[in-house]
């Protein structure tokens, strides 16, 4: 009898073992999973630097101002909120009015916003609103991560006298508030 039984058991495993099925026991669990997105921001100058060219002091911007436009490049995270953009006095600000240098000369001029906060909103003449670290652009909440190209308004105030022959330059920091 002993040798019948194991005899059933063996002949038993080996169909087990051929169907596929095990004896093996499992377990489960649940693993939590999360993330989250870090709110943040980066800007550039865009595809366009302000760039005035040609001054003149005698002739076209004796009564008419200057003006150029020029532009800067935000990407930010998905739905960010709270952006401004505020651009800063310059080198060499002279009584909060900013001044490109020459050697001792200085040229000065204006930076505008643009008609409104929408990217790509056109610069109208004289602009606006001033733009300064104070007179900041609020942005809309940016619908993805593509950039966003926003136009800096620029002009140098008719009339200055100025000396010929220099070339005027400063540099304004762009900052995304976030």
């Amino acid at each position: 009898m002993f040798k019948k039984s194991v005899l059933n058991v063996s002949v038993a495993a080996a169909l087990l073992l051929a169907s596929g099925i095990t004896s093996a026991a499992s377990a489960t669990t649940s693993i939590p999973v999360s993330a989250s997105v870090a709110k943040g921001c980066t800007i550039s100058v865009g595809a366009t630097p302000l760039a005035f060219g040609a001054y003149d002091p005698i002739g076209a911007n004796a009564t008419a101002p200057l003006t150029a436009t020029g532009s800067v490049i935000v990407t930010c995270a998905k739905n960010s909120s709270g952006l401004t953009i505020g651009m800063g006095l310059g080198s060499q600000p002279l009584a909060g009015v900013r001044q490109m240098i020459s050697g001792v000369d200085l040229l000065a001029y204006d930076v505008g916003q643009p008609s409104s906060n929408a990217a790509g909103a056109a610069c109208t003449f004289p602009a606006t609103t001033a733009w300064t670290d104070v007179a900041v652009l609020a942005l809309t909440n940016p619908p993805s991560k593509a950039p966003r190209t926003y136009n800096v308004c620029g002009s140098i105030p008719a009339g200055q006298d100025v000396a010929a022959g220099l070339a005027y330059t400063d540099t304004v920091v762009a900052t995304i508030n976030f």
